[in-house]
Parts: C-alpha cells; sequence; structure tokens
C-alpha cells in the first residue's frame, strides 16, 4: 500500500481495474514507441462497426514537466501540459482542446500523509469548479467530490466514499449521483505470486430501485501471460488474455457474449499494444 489516502479517484480503483480495464468490445490496435530523446508517440485505431476512428498521441517530458499532445480524426487537437512537484506533494495539470474553447482547464493536486486534494476550474468567464477531498491514511480513508456550475449555480455533482485497505484486500463504498446511486465494491489478492485476485461491485439505484452485480478474476498463467474474466447480472460474460511477448509490448485478445440473448451472438475485440 503506498503512502497516505491518495485522491478521490483512487477509491475503489483496484476493483474498478479489476472488472472493466483492458476489456474491449470493438477492435482496437495501439503501437507506442520511445526514442532517444524522451519522446513518446503512441498511434491508436478503433473500429466500431463501420466507422473506424484513429489517434495519435505525443508525449515530452523535460525535468517535471510533461507535455501530451493528441490529435484524431475528427480535427481535435487536446493538448494536457503536467507540472509535477513544484512544491512537495503538489501537481499543477492545465489542459484544453481545439477548437472547443471552453474546453480550457486547470487542475490542482495535492498529497499529504493524512490527506489528498485535487481541485479544478475551467478557463471560462461561467466555469464550472470541481473540489475532491480525501482524509485519513493508507488504511482508512473517507473522502468526497463535488462539481459546482457558476453559470446555473446548481452542484453538477455530489459524491462520497469510503475505503478500508491492509495488504490483500481493498473495500470501498460510495454514494454517487446526488444520492442516487450506492455503490460497493470489494477487491481481493487470493495469490501475490500469480498475481490472483477476485473482485466484485454491487451498484444500487434509488430511483429505479435496480442492482447491477459484476463479479471478476484476474490469474497469471505464467510471468508474462495474464487471463481475466468477469460476469454481470444482465447476463454479460466476458473474457480476456493479455500477453507480454516482448519487453513493454502486449498483446490482448477480449470476448464478451450475452448470455441471455436468444441468438447467443457474440461480441470479440481485438487489441494489440506494441511498446517496443
Amino acid at each position: 500500500m503506498g503512502k497516505g489516502p491518495g485522491l478521490y479517484t483512487e477509491i475503489g480503483k483496484k476493483a474498478r481495474d479489476l472488472l472493466y480495464k483492458d476489456y474491449q468490445s470493438d477492435q482496437k490496435f495501439t503501437i507506442t514507441t520511445y526514442s532517444p530523446t524522451g519522446v513518446i508517440i503512441t498511434s491508436s485505431g478503433t473500429k466500431k462497426g463501420q466507422l473506424f476512428l484513429a489517434d495519435v498521441n505525443t508525449q515530452l517530458k523535460n525535468r517535471n514537466i510533461t507535455t501530451d499532445v493528441k490529435v484524431d480524426t475528427n480535427s481535435n487537437l487536446s493538448t494536457t501540459i503536467t507540472l509535477d512537484e513544484p512544491a512537495p506533494g503538489l501537481k499543477t495539470i492545465f489542459s484544453f482542446k481545439l477548437p472547443d474553447q471552453r474546453s480550457g482547464k486547470v487542475e490542482v493536486q495535492y498529497l499529504h500523509e493524512y490527506a489528498g486534494i485535487s481541485s479544478s476550474i475551467g478557463l471560462t468567464a461561467n466555469p464550472v469548479v470541481n473540489f475532491s477531498g480525501v482524509i485519513g491514511t493508507n488504511a482508512l480513508a473517507l473522502g468526497t467530490d463535488v462539481s459546482f456550475d457558476t453559470k446555473s449555480g446548481n452542484f453538477t455533482k455530489c459524491n462520497a466514499g469510503l475505503s478500508f485497505s491492509n495488504s490483500d484486500l481493498i473495500a470501498s463504498l460510495t454514494m454517487n449521483n446526488k444520492g442516487d446511486s450506492l455503490n460497493t465494491s470489494y477487491y481481493h489478492i487470493v495469490n501475490a505470486v500469480t498475481s490472483t485476485a477476485v473482485g466484485v461491485e454491487v451498484t444500487h439505484s434509488f430511483s429505479t430501485n435496480e442492482n447491477t452485480i459484476t463479479l471478476g478474476t484476474q490469474h497469471a498463467l505464467d510471468p508474462l501471460t495474464t487471463l481475466k474474466a468477469r460476469v454481470n447480472n444482465t447476463g454479460k460474460a466476458s473474457a480476456l488474455i493479455q500477453h507480454q511477448w516482448r519487453p513493454k509490448s502486449f498483446l490482448t485478445i477480449s470476448g464478451e457474449v450475452d448470455t441471455k440473448s436468444i441468438d447467443k451472438s457474440a461480441k470479440v475485440g481485438l487489441a494489440l499494444a506494441l511498446k517496443p
């Protein structure tokens, strides 16, 4: 476990990564290259039905400043500039997206042994202001995440969360959508040597009185190959296998089956990540 409670986004993150990260229902291809000068270029393409989307991301690091520039097939230019630790525990992030002139945003993050704070504000005349804060330790943390729209004078987001962690398990409880949904998750390391873990997420919506339950697991077949699987109460089952065929080069194949579908049709996605 890390030192301190971390940021609010880390509450329940281990379970979310196990249940959702790397799963693809579309065909996706990603190649990342590293230059001797420290420039990282990532090209990716995704096929969604008959539609093909592509983007190129360039990352440049200079001391404690990281600049990311991304261009996609819709002619959008996204730029993120990160200043890491201008002071101990502090990080500043500036981002904008062209041609959207209202997308500019400044975010400040601060990590302390007993607290984690993140605050952002849009660079517009009537910005949306976001604040999240966590207090506690790496074992027990309590936090909140709120957004306020200065134009309408309304809170657009109001969430709260609680997290408990020890050496082999992480449990979290969050209240989202202004109190309309309750989410609880559990992540447990079964065998650290084989990276075997299980996770479960239960979400209850008070407005619809519906529950969503997702259960998943992962296991390392060998030091280079990982197998993951998940299933939820709506009948959708997914699985993936990821293999590191060379250092920092991964091949991921994932598939999804709707077990409640009449024709038992399956959607299969392929993701290939090359990071030489």
